[in-house]
This record gives structure tokens, C-alpha cells and sequence, in this order.
């Protein structure tokens, strides 16, 4: 638990660190400035702490009332926030964030800074949105350290065997064919008498480190100076964000507790089970897969009005 501890708190750091220097630079671009103003230092961390604030909060809350399958949370909802077991009543921490509910509480701590500060929300947020995503790739990469929210099983070459897979009851009977098969064609020579077999999986928070860390950045980083219309950049960090995630959720296992939300085929509760771990369908949509769908088409017509709006203020 340490361990865990120490990863997630050191890429946290490095994250909002990242963030807090591109907003910094961004700022001495002019890219805050209003006529008459110009920002501070003082106001990107005040900026940063409501952001951070609400992100927290949002992350936490969405995942215990979206993810969770047991109904323990809204039951009981002060368990949100309660980083204790509640049977052993050891420290537990808060295992279970939601990037999604994470987005949303973020997107309103800004839309409430801006509010009380009166700054231009779509500026700011257009700001945020460039510094955001290398930042991100810290995260990520902290989940591969950690071993968790791995990908399907793989053959590839670069496929990586995850030991809390293993901790977390995902292995897979050497008596099995397929399994047999799946191992042999990974290089993988089973002991005998071997019952469980821990196959390799995709490397699918490193996907995400780079699609919507590095890529994303590299893409709002080229159009920061470009946009057409304050809101532009915002909206483009959801859809390119979104968009990545939709095609990395393929090679990421989903929960096994939720399964897919949609599926290709009616399949019994052990079929699901197994399709789970292996891609057998594009048809097979996840939960993040639905999430990041509706913030794409969200953003989609959000561009829309905003691009309206400019043309009418022009």
C-alpha cells in the first residue's frame, strides 16, 4: 500500500507540476491577458487549486456512484469519503477515481473561479485544456508502475504480464486449449502441474500515456496560437481526448464486475467473462467507451455554438 501510495503521490506531483509550468508559460504569452488586465502567478494557482479541488472530488464520487456494482455508496455515502475499511477498519485510502467524474468536477472548479474572479471562463479553460494533457501522461505512466487498470491479453511482443492481475483473481486454468495455445504462441513454457497461468496483456496505460499525454499536447501545443475562437482548444482536448480513449478502451480490459455495456452477441454470464479479456468484437462497448462517446458529441455541439457565438460577436 505504500508502494502505491508513494507512485501516486510522486506523478501527482509531477502532473500538476507540469500543468502549473505550461499554464505559467502561457501566461507570459498573453494568452490569459484581457484589455486592461494582465494575470499573475497568483491567480494560475488559485486557478489551479479550485481545479484540482473539484477534480478530486468529482473523480471520487463518480467512480463510487458509476463503477461500483455493490450499491454500498449510495447506501451509505459518507463512505465516499471514509479511507477506512468499514469490516476491518484498516486504512484503505481512496482506491477508485474516475477520469470522466474527474473532468467534470475540473471543468467546474474553472467555470466557478471564473465566476467569482470574473475572467473570461473559455480563455482560461482553453488554457487549461493545453496544459492538461502531459501532465496527464504522469498519471498513466504512475498506472503502469503500479501495475493496474492493465490491458487485455496479447501475444504482442511488447505484451507485459501484470502480477496484480494475477492478486486479483484474473488467471486463466493451464488445462485449458485455448489457454495452452494463447501461451505457446507468447513464448510461454507452462511448468507441469501449472493450474493458473498469468498471460501477458497490453501495455494499455503506456497507449494512453502517449495518445493522450504526448500526442494530445503536441496537438493543442501547435493550434494554442491558431484557435479561431475562445473555447476552441477546450473543446479539442475533449474530443481528442475522447477519441483516443474510445480506441485504447479496445485494448484495455474493462471492468470485470461491469462487463460491456453493449454487446455484439447475447452472451451468458461466463461468456462475458471471458470475451472480456480478449478483443473479439468492435461491437463490444465499454463503459469509458460510452462515456467518452457522449463527451465527444457533447463538445461537438458545444464548438458549434461557441463558433456561432464568435461569428456574431465579430
Amino acid at each position: 500500500m505504500l508502494g502505491l501510495i508513494r507512485w501516486y503521490g510522486l506523478m501527482y506531483v509531477f502532473a500538476f507540476t507540469t500543468a502549473f509550468l505550461i499554464l505559467k508559460k502561457q501566461m507570459r504569452e498573453g494568452a490569459l491577458d484581457t484589455e486592461g488586465y494582465k494575470a499573475s502567478e497568483d491567480d494560475i494557482f488559485s486557478f489551479i487549486a479550485w481545479g484540482i479541488v473539484m477534480l478530486l472530488l468529482g473523480a471520487r464520487i463518480f467512480s463510487c456512484l458509476v463503477y461500483d456494482t455493490s450499491g454500498d455508496y449510495l447506501k451509505k455515502p459518507w463512505l465516499i469519503f471514509w479511507p477506512f475499511d468499514p469490516l476491518t477498519r484498516k486504512f484503505s485510502g481512496f482506491a477508485g477515481m474516475s477520469y470522466h467524474g474527474g473532468f467534470i468536477g475540473g471543468l467546474l472548479g474553472m467555470i466557478l473561479w471564473c465566476a467569482v474572479h470574473k475572467k473570461p471562463l473559455w480563455k482560461w479553460v482553453d488554457a487549461m485544456c493545453v496544459a492538461i494533457p502531459l501532465g496527464y501522461t504522469f498519471g498513466r505512466i504512475g498506472n503502469f508502475m503500479n501495475g493496474e487498470l492493465y490491458g487485455r491479453i496479447t501475444t504482442v511482443p511488447w505484451g507485459v504480464v501484470f502480477p496484480r492481475a494475477k492478486l486479483a483473481g484474473e488467471t486463466f486454468s493451464a488445462s485449458i486449449d485455448w489457454v495452452q495455445d494463447f501461451a505457446s504462441r507468447c513464448g510461454m513454457t507452462l511448468a507441469a502441474g501449472e493450474k493458473l497461468v498469468n498471460l501477458p496483456r497490453h501495455p494499455s496505460q503506456l497507449y494512453e500515456a502517449f495518445l493522450e499525454g504526448i500526442v494530445l499536447f503536441a496537438l493543442l501545443w501547435f493550434l494554442r496560437k491558431r484557435k479561431p475562437f475562445d473555447g476552441f482548444l477546450g473543446c479539442m482536448y475533449a474530443i481528442g481526448y475522447g477519441t483516443a480513449r474510445f480506441v485504447v478502451e479496445y485494448f484495455r480490459q474493462p471492468d470485470s464486475d461491469l462487463g460491456f455495456r453493449l454487446s455484439s452477441a447475447d452472451l451468458t454470464a461466463g461468456e462475458e467473462a471471458h470475451a472480456i479479456y480478449r478483443n473479439t468484437s468492435l461491437l463490444d462497448i465499454s463503459t469509458g467507451q460510452i462515456l467518452c462517446a457522449m463527451m465527444i458529441f457533447g463538445c461537438l455541439i458545444l464548438m458549434l455554438v461557441l463558433y456561432l457565438r464568435s461569428r456574431k460577436e465579430a
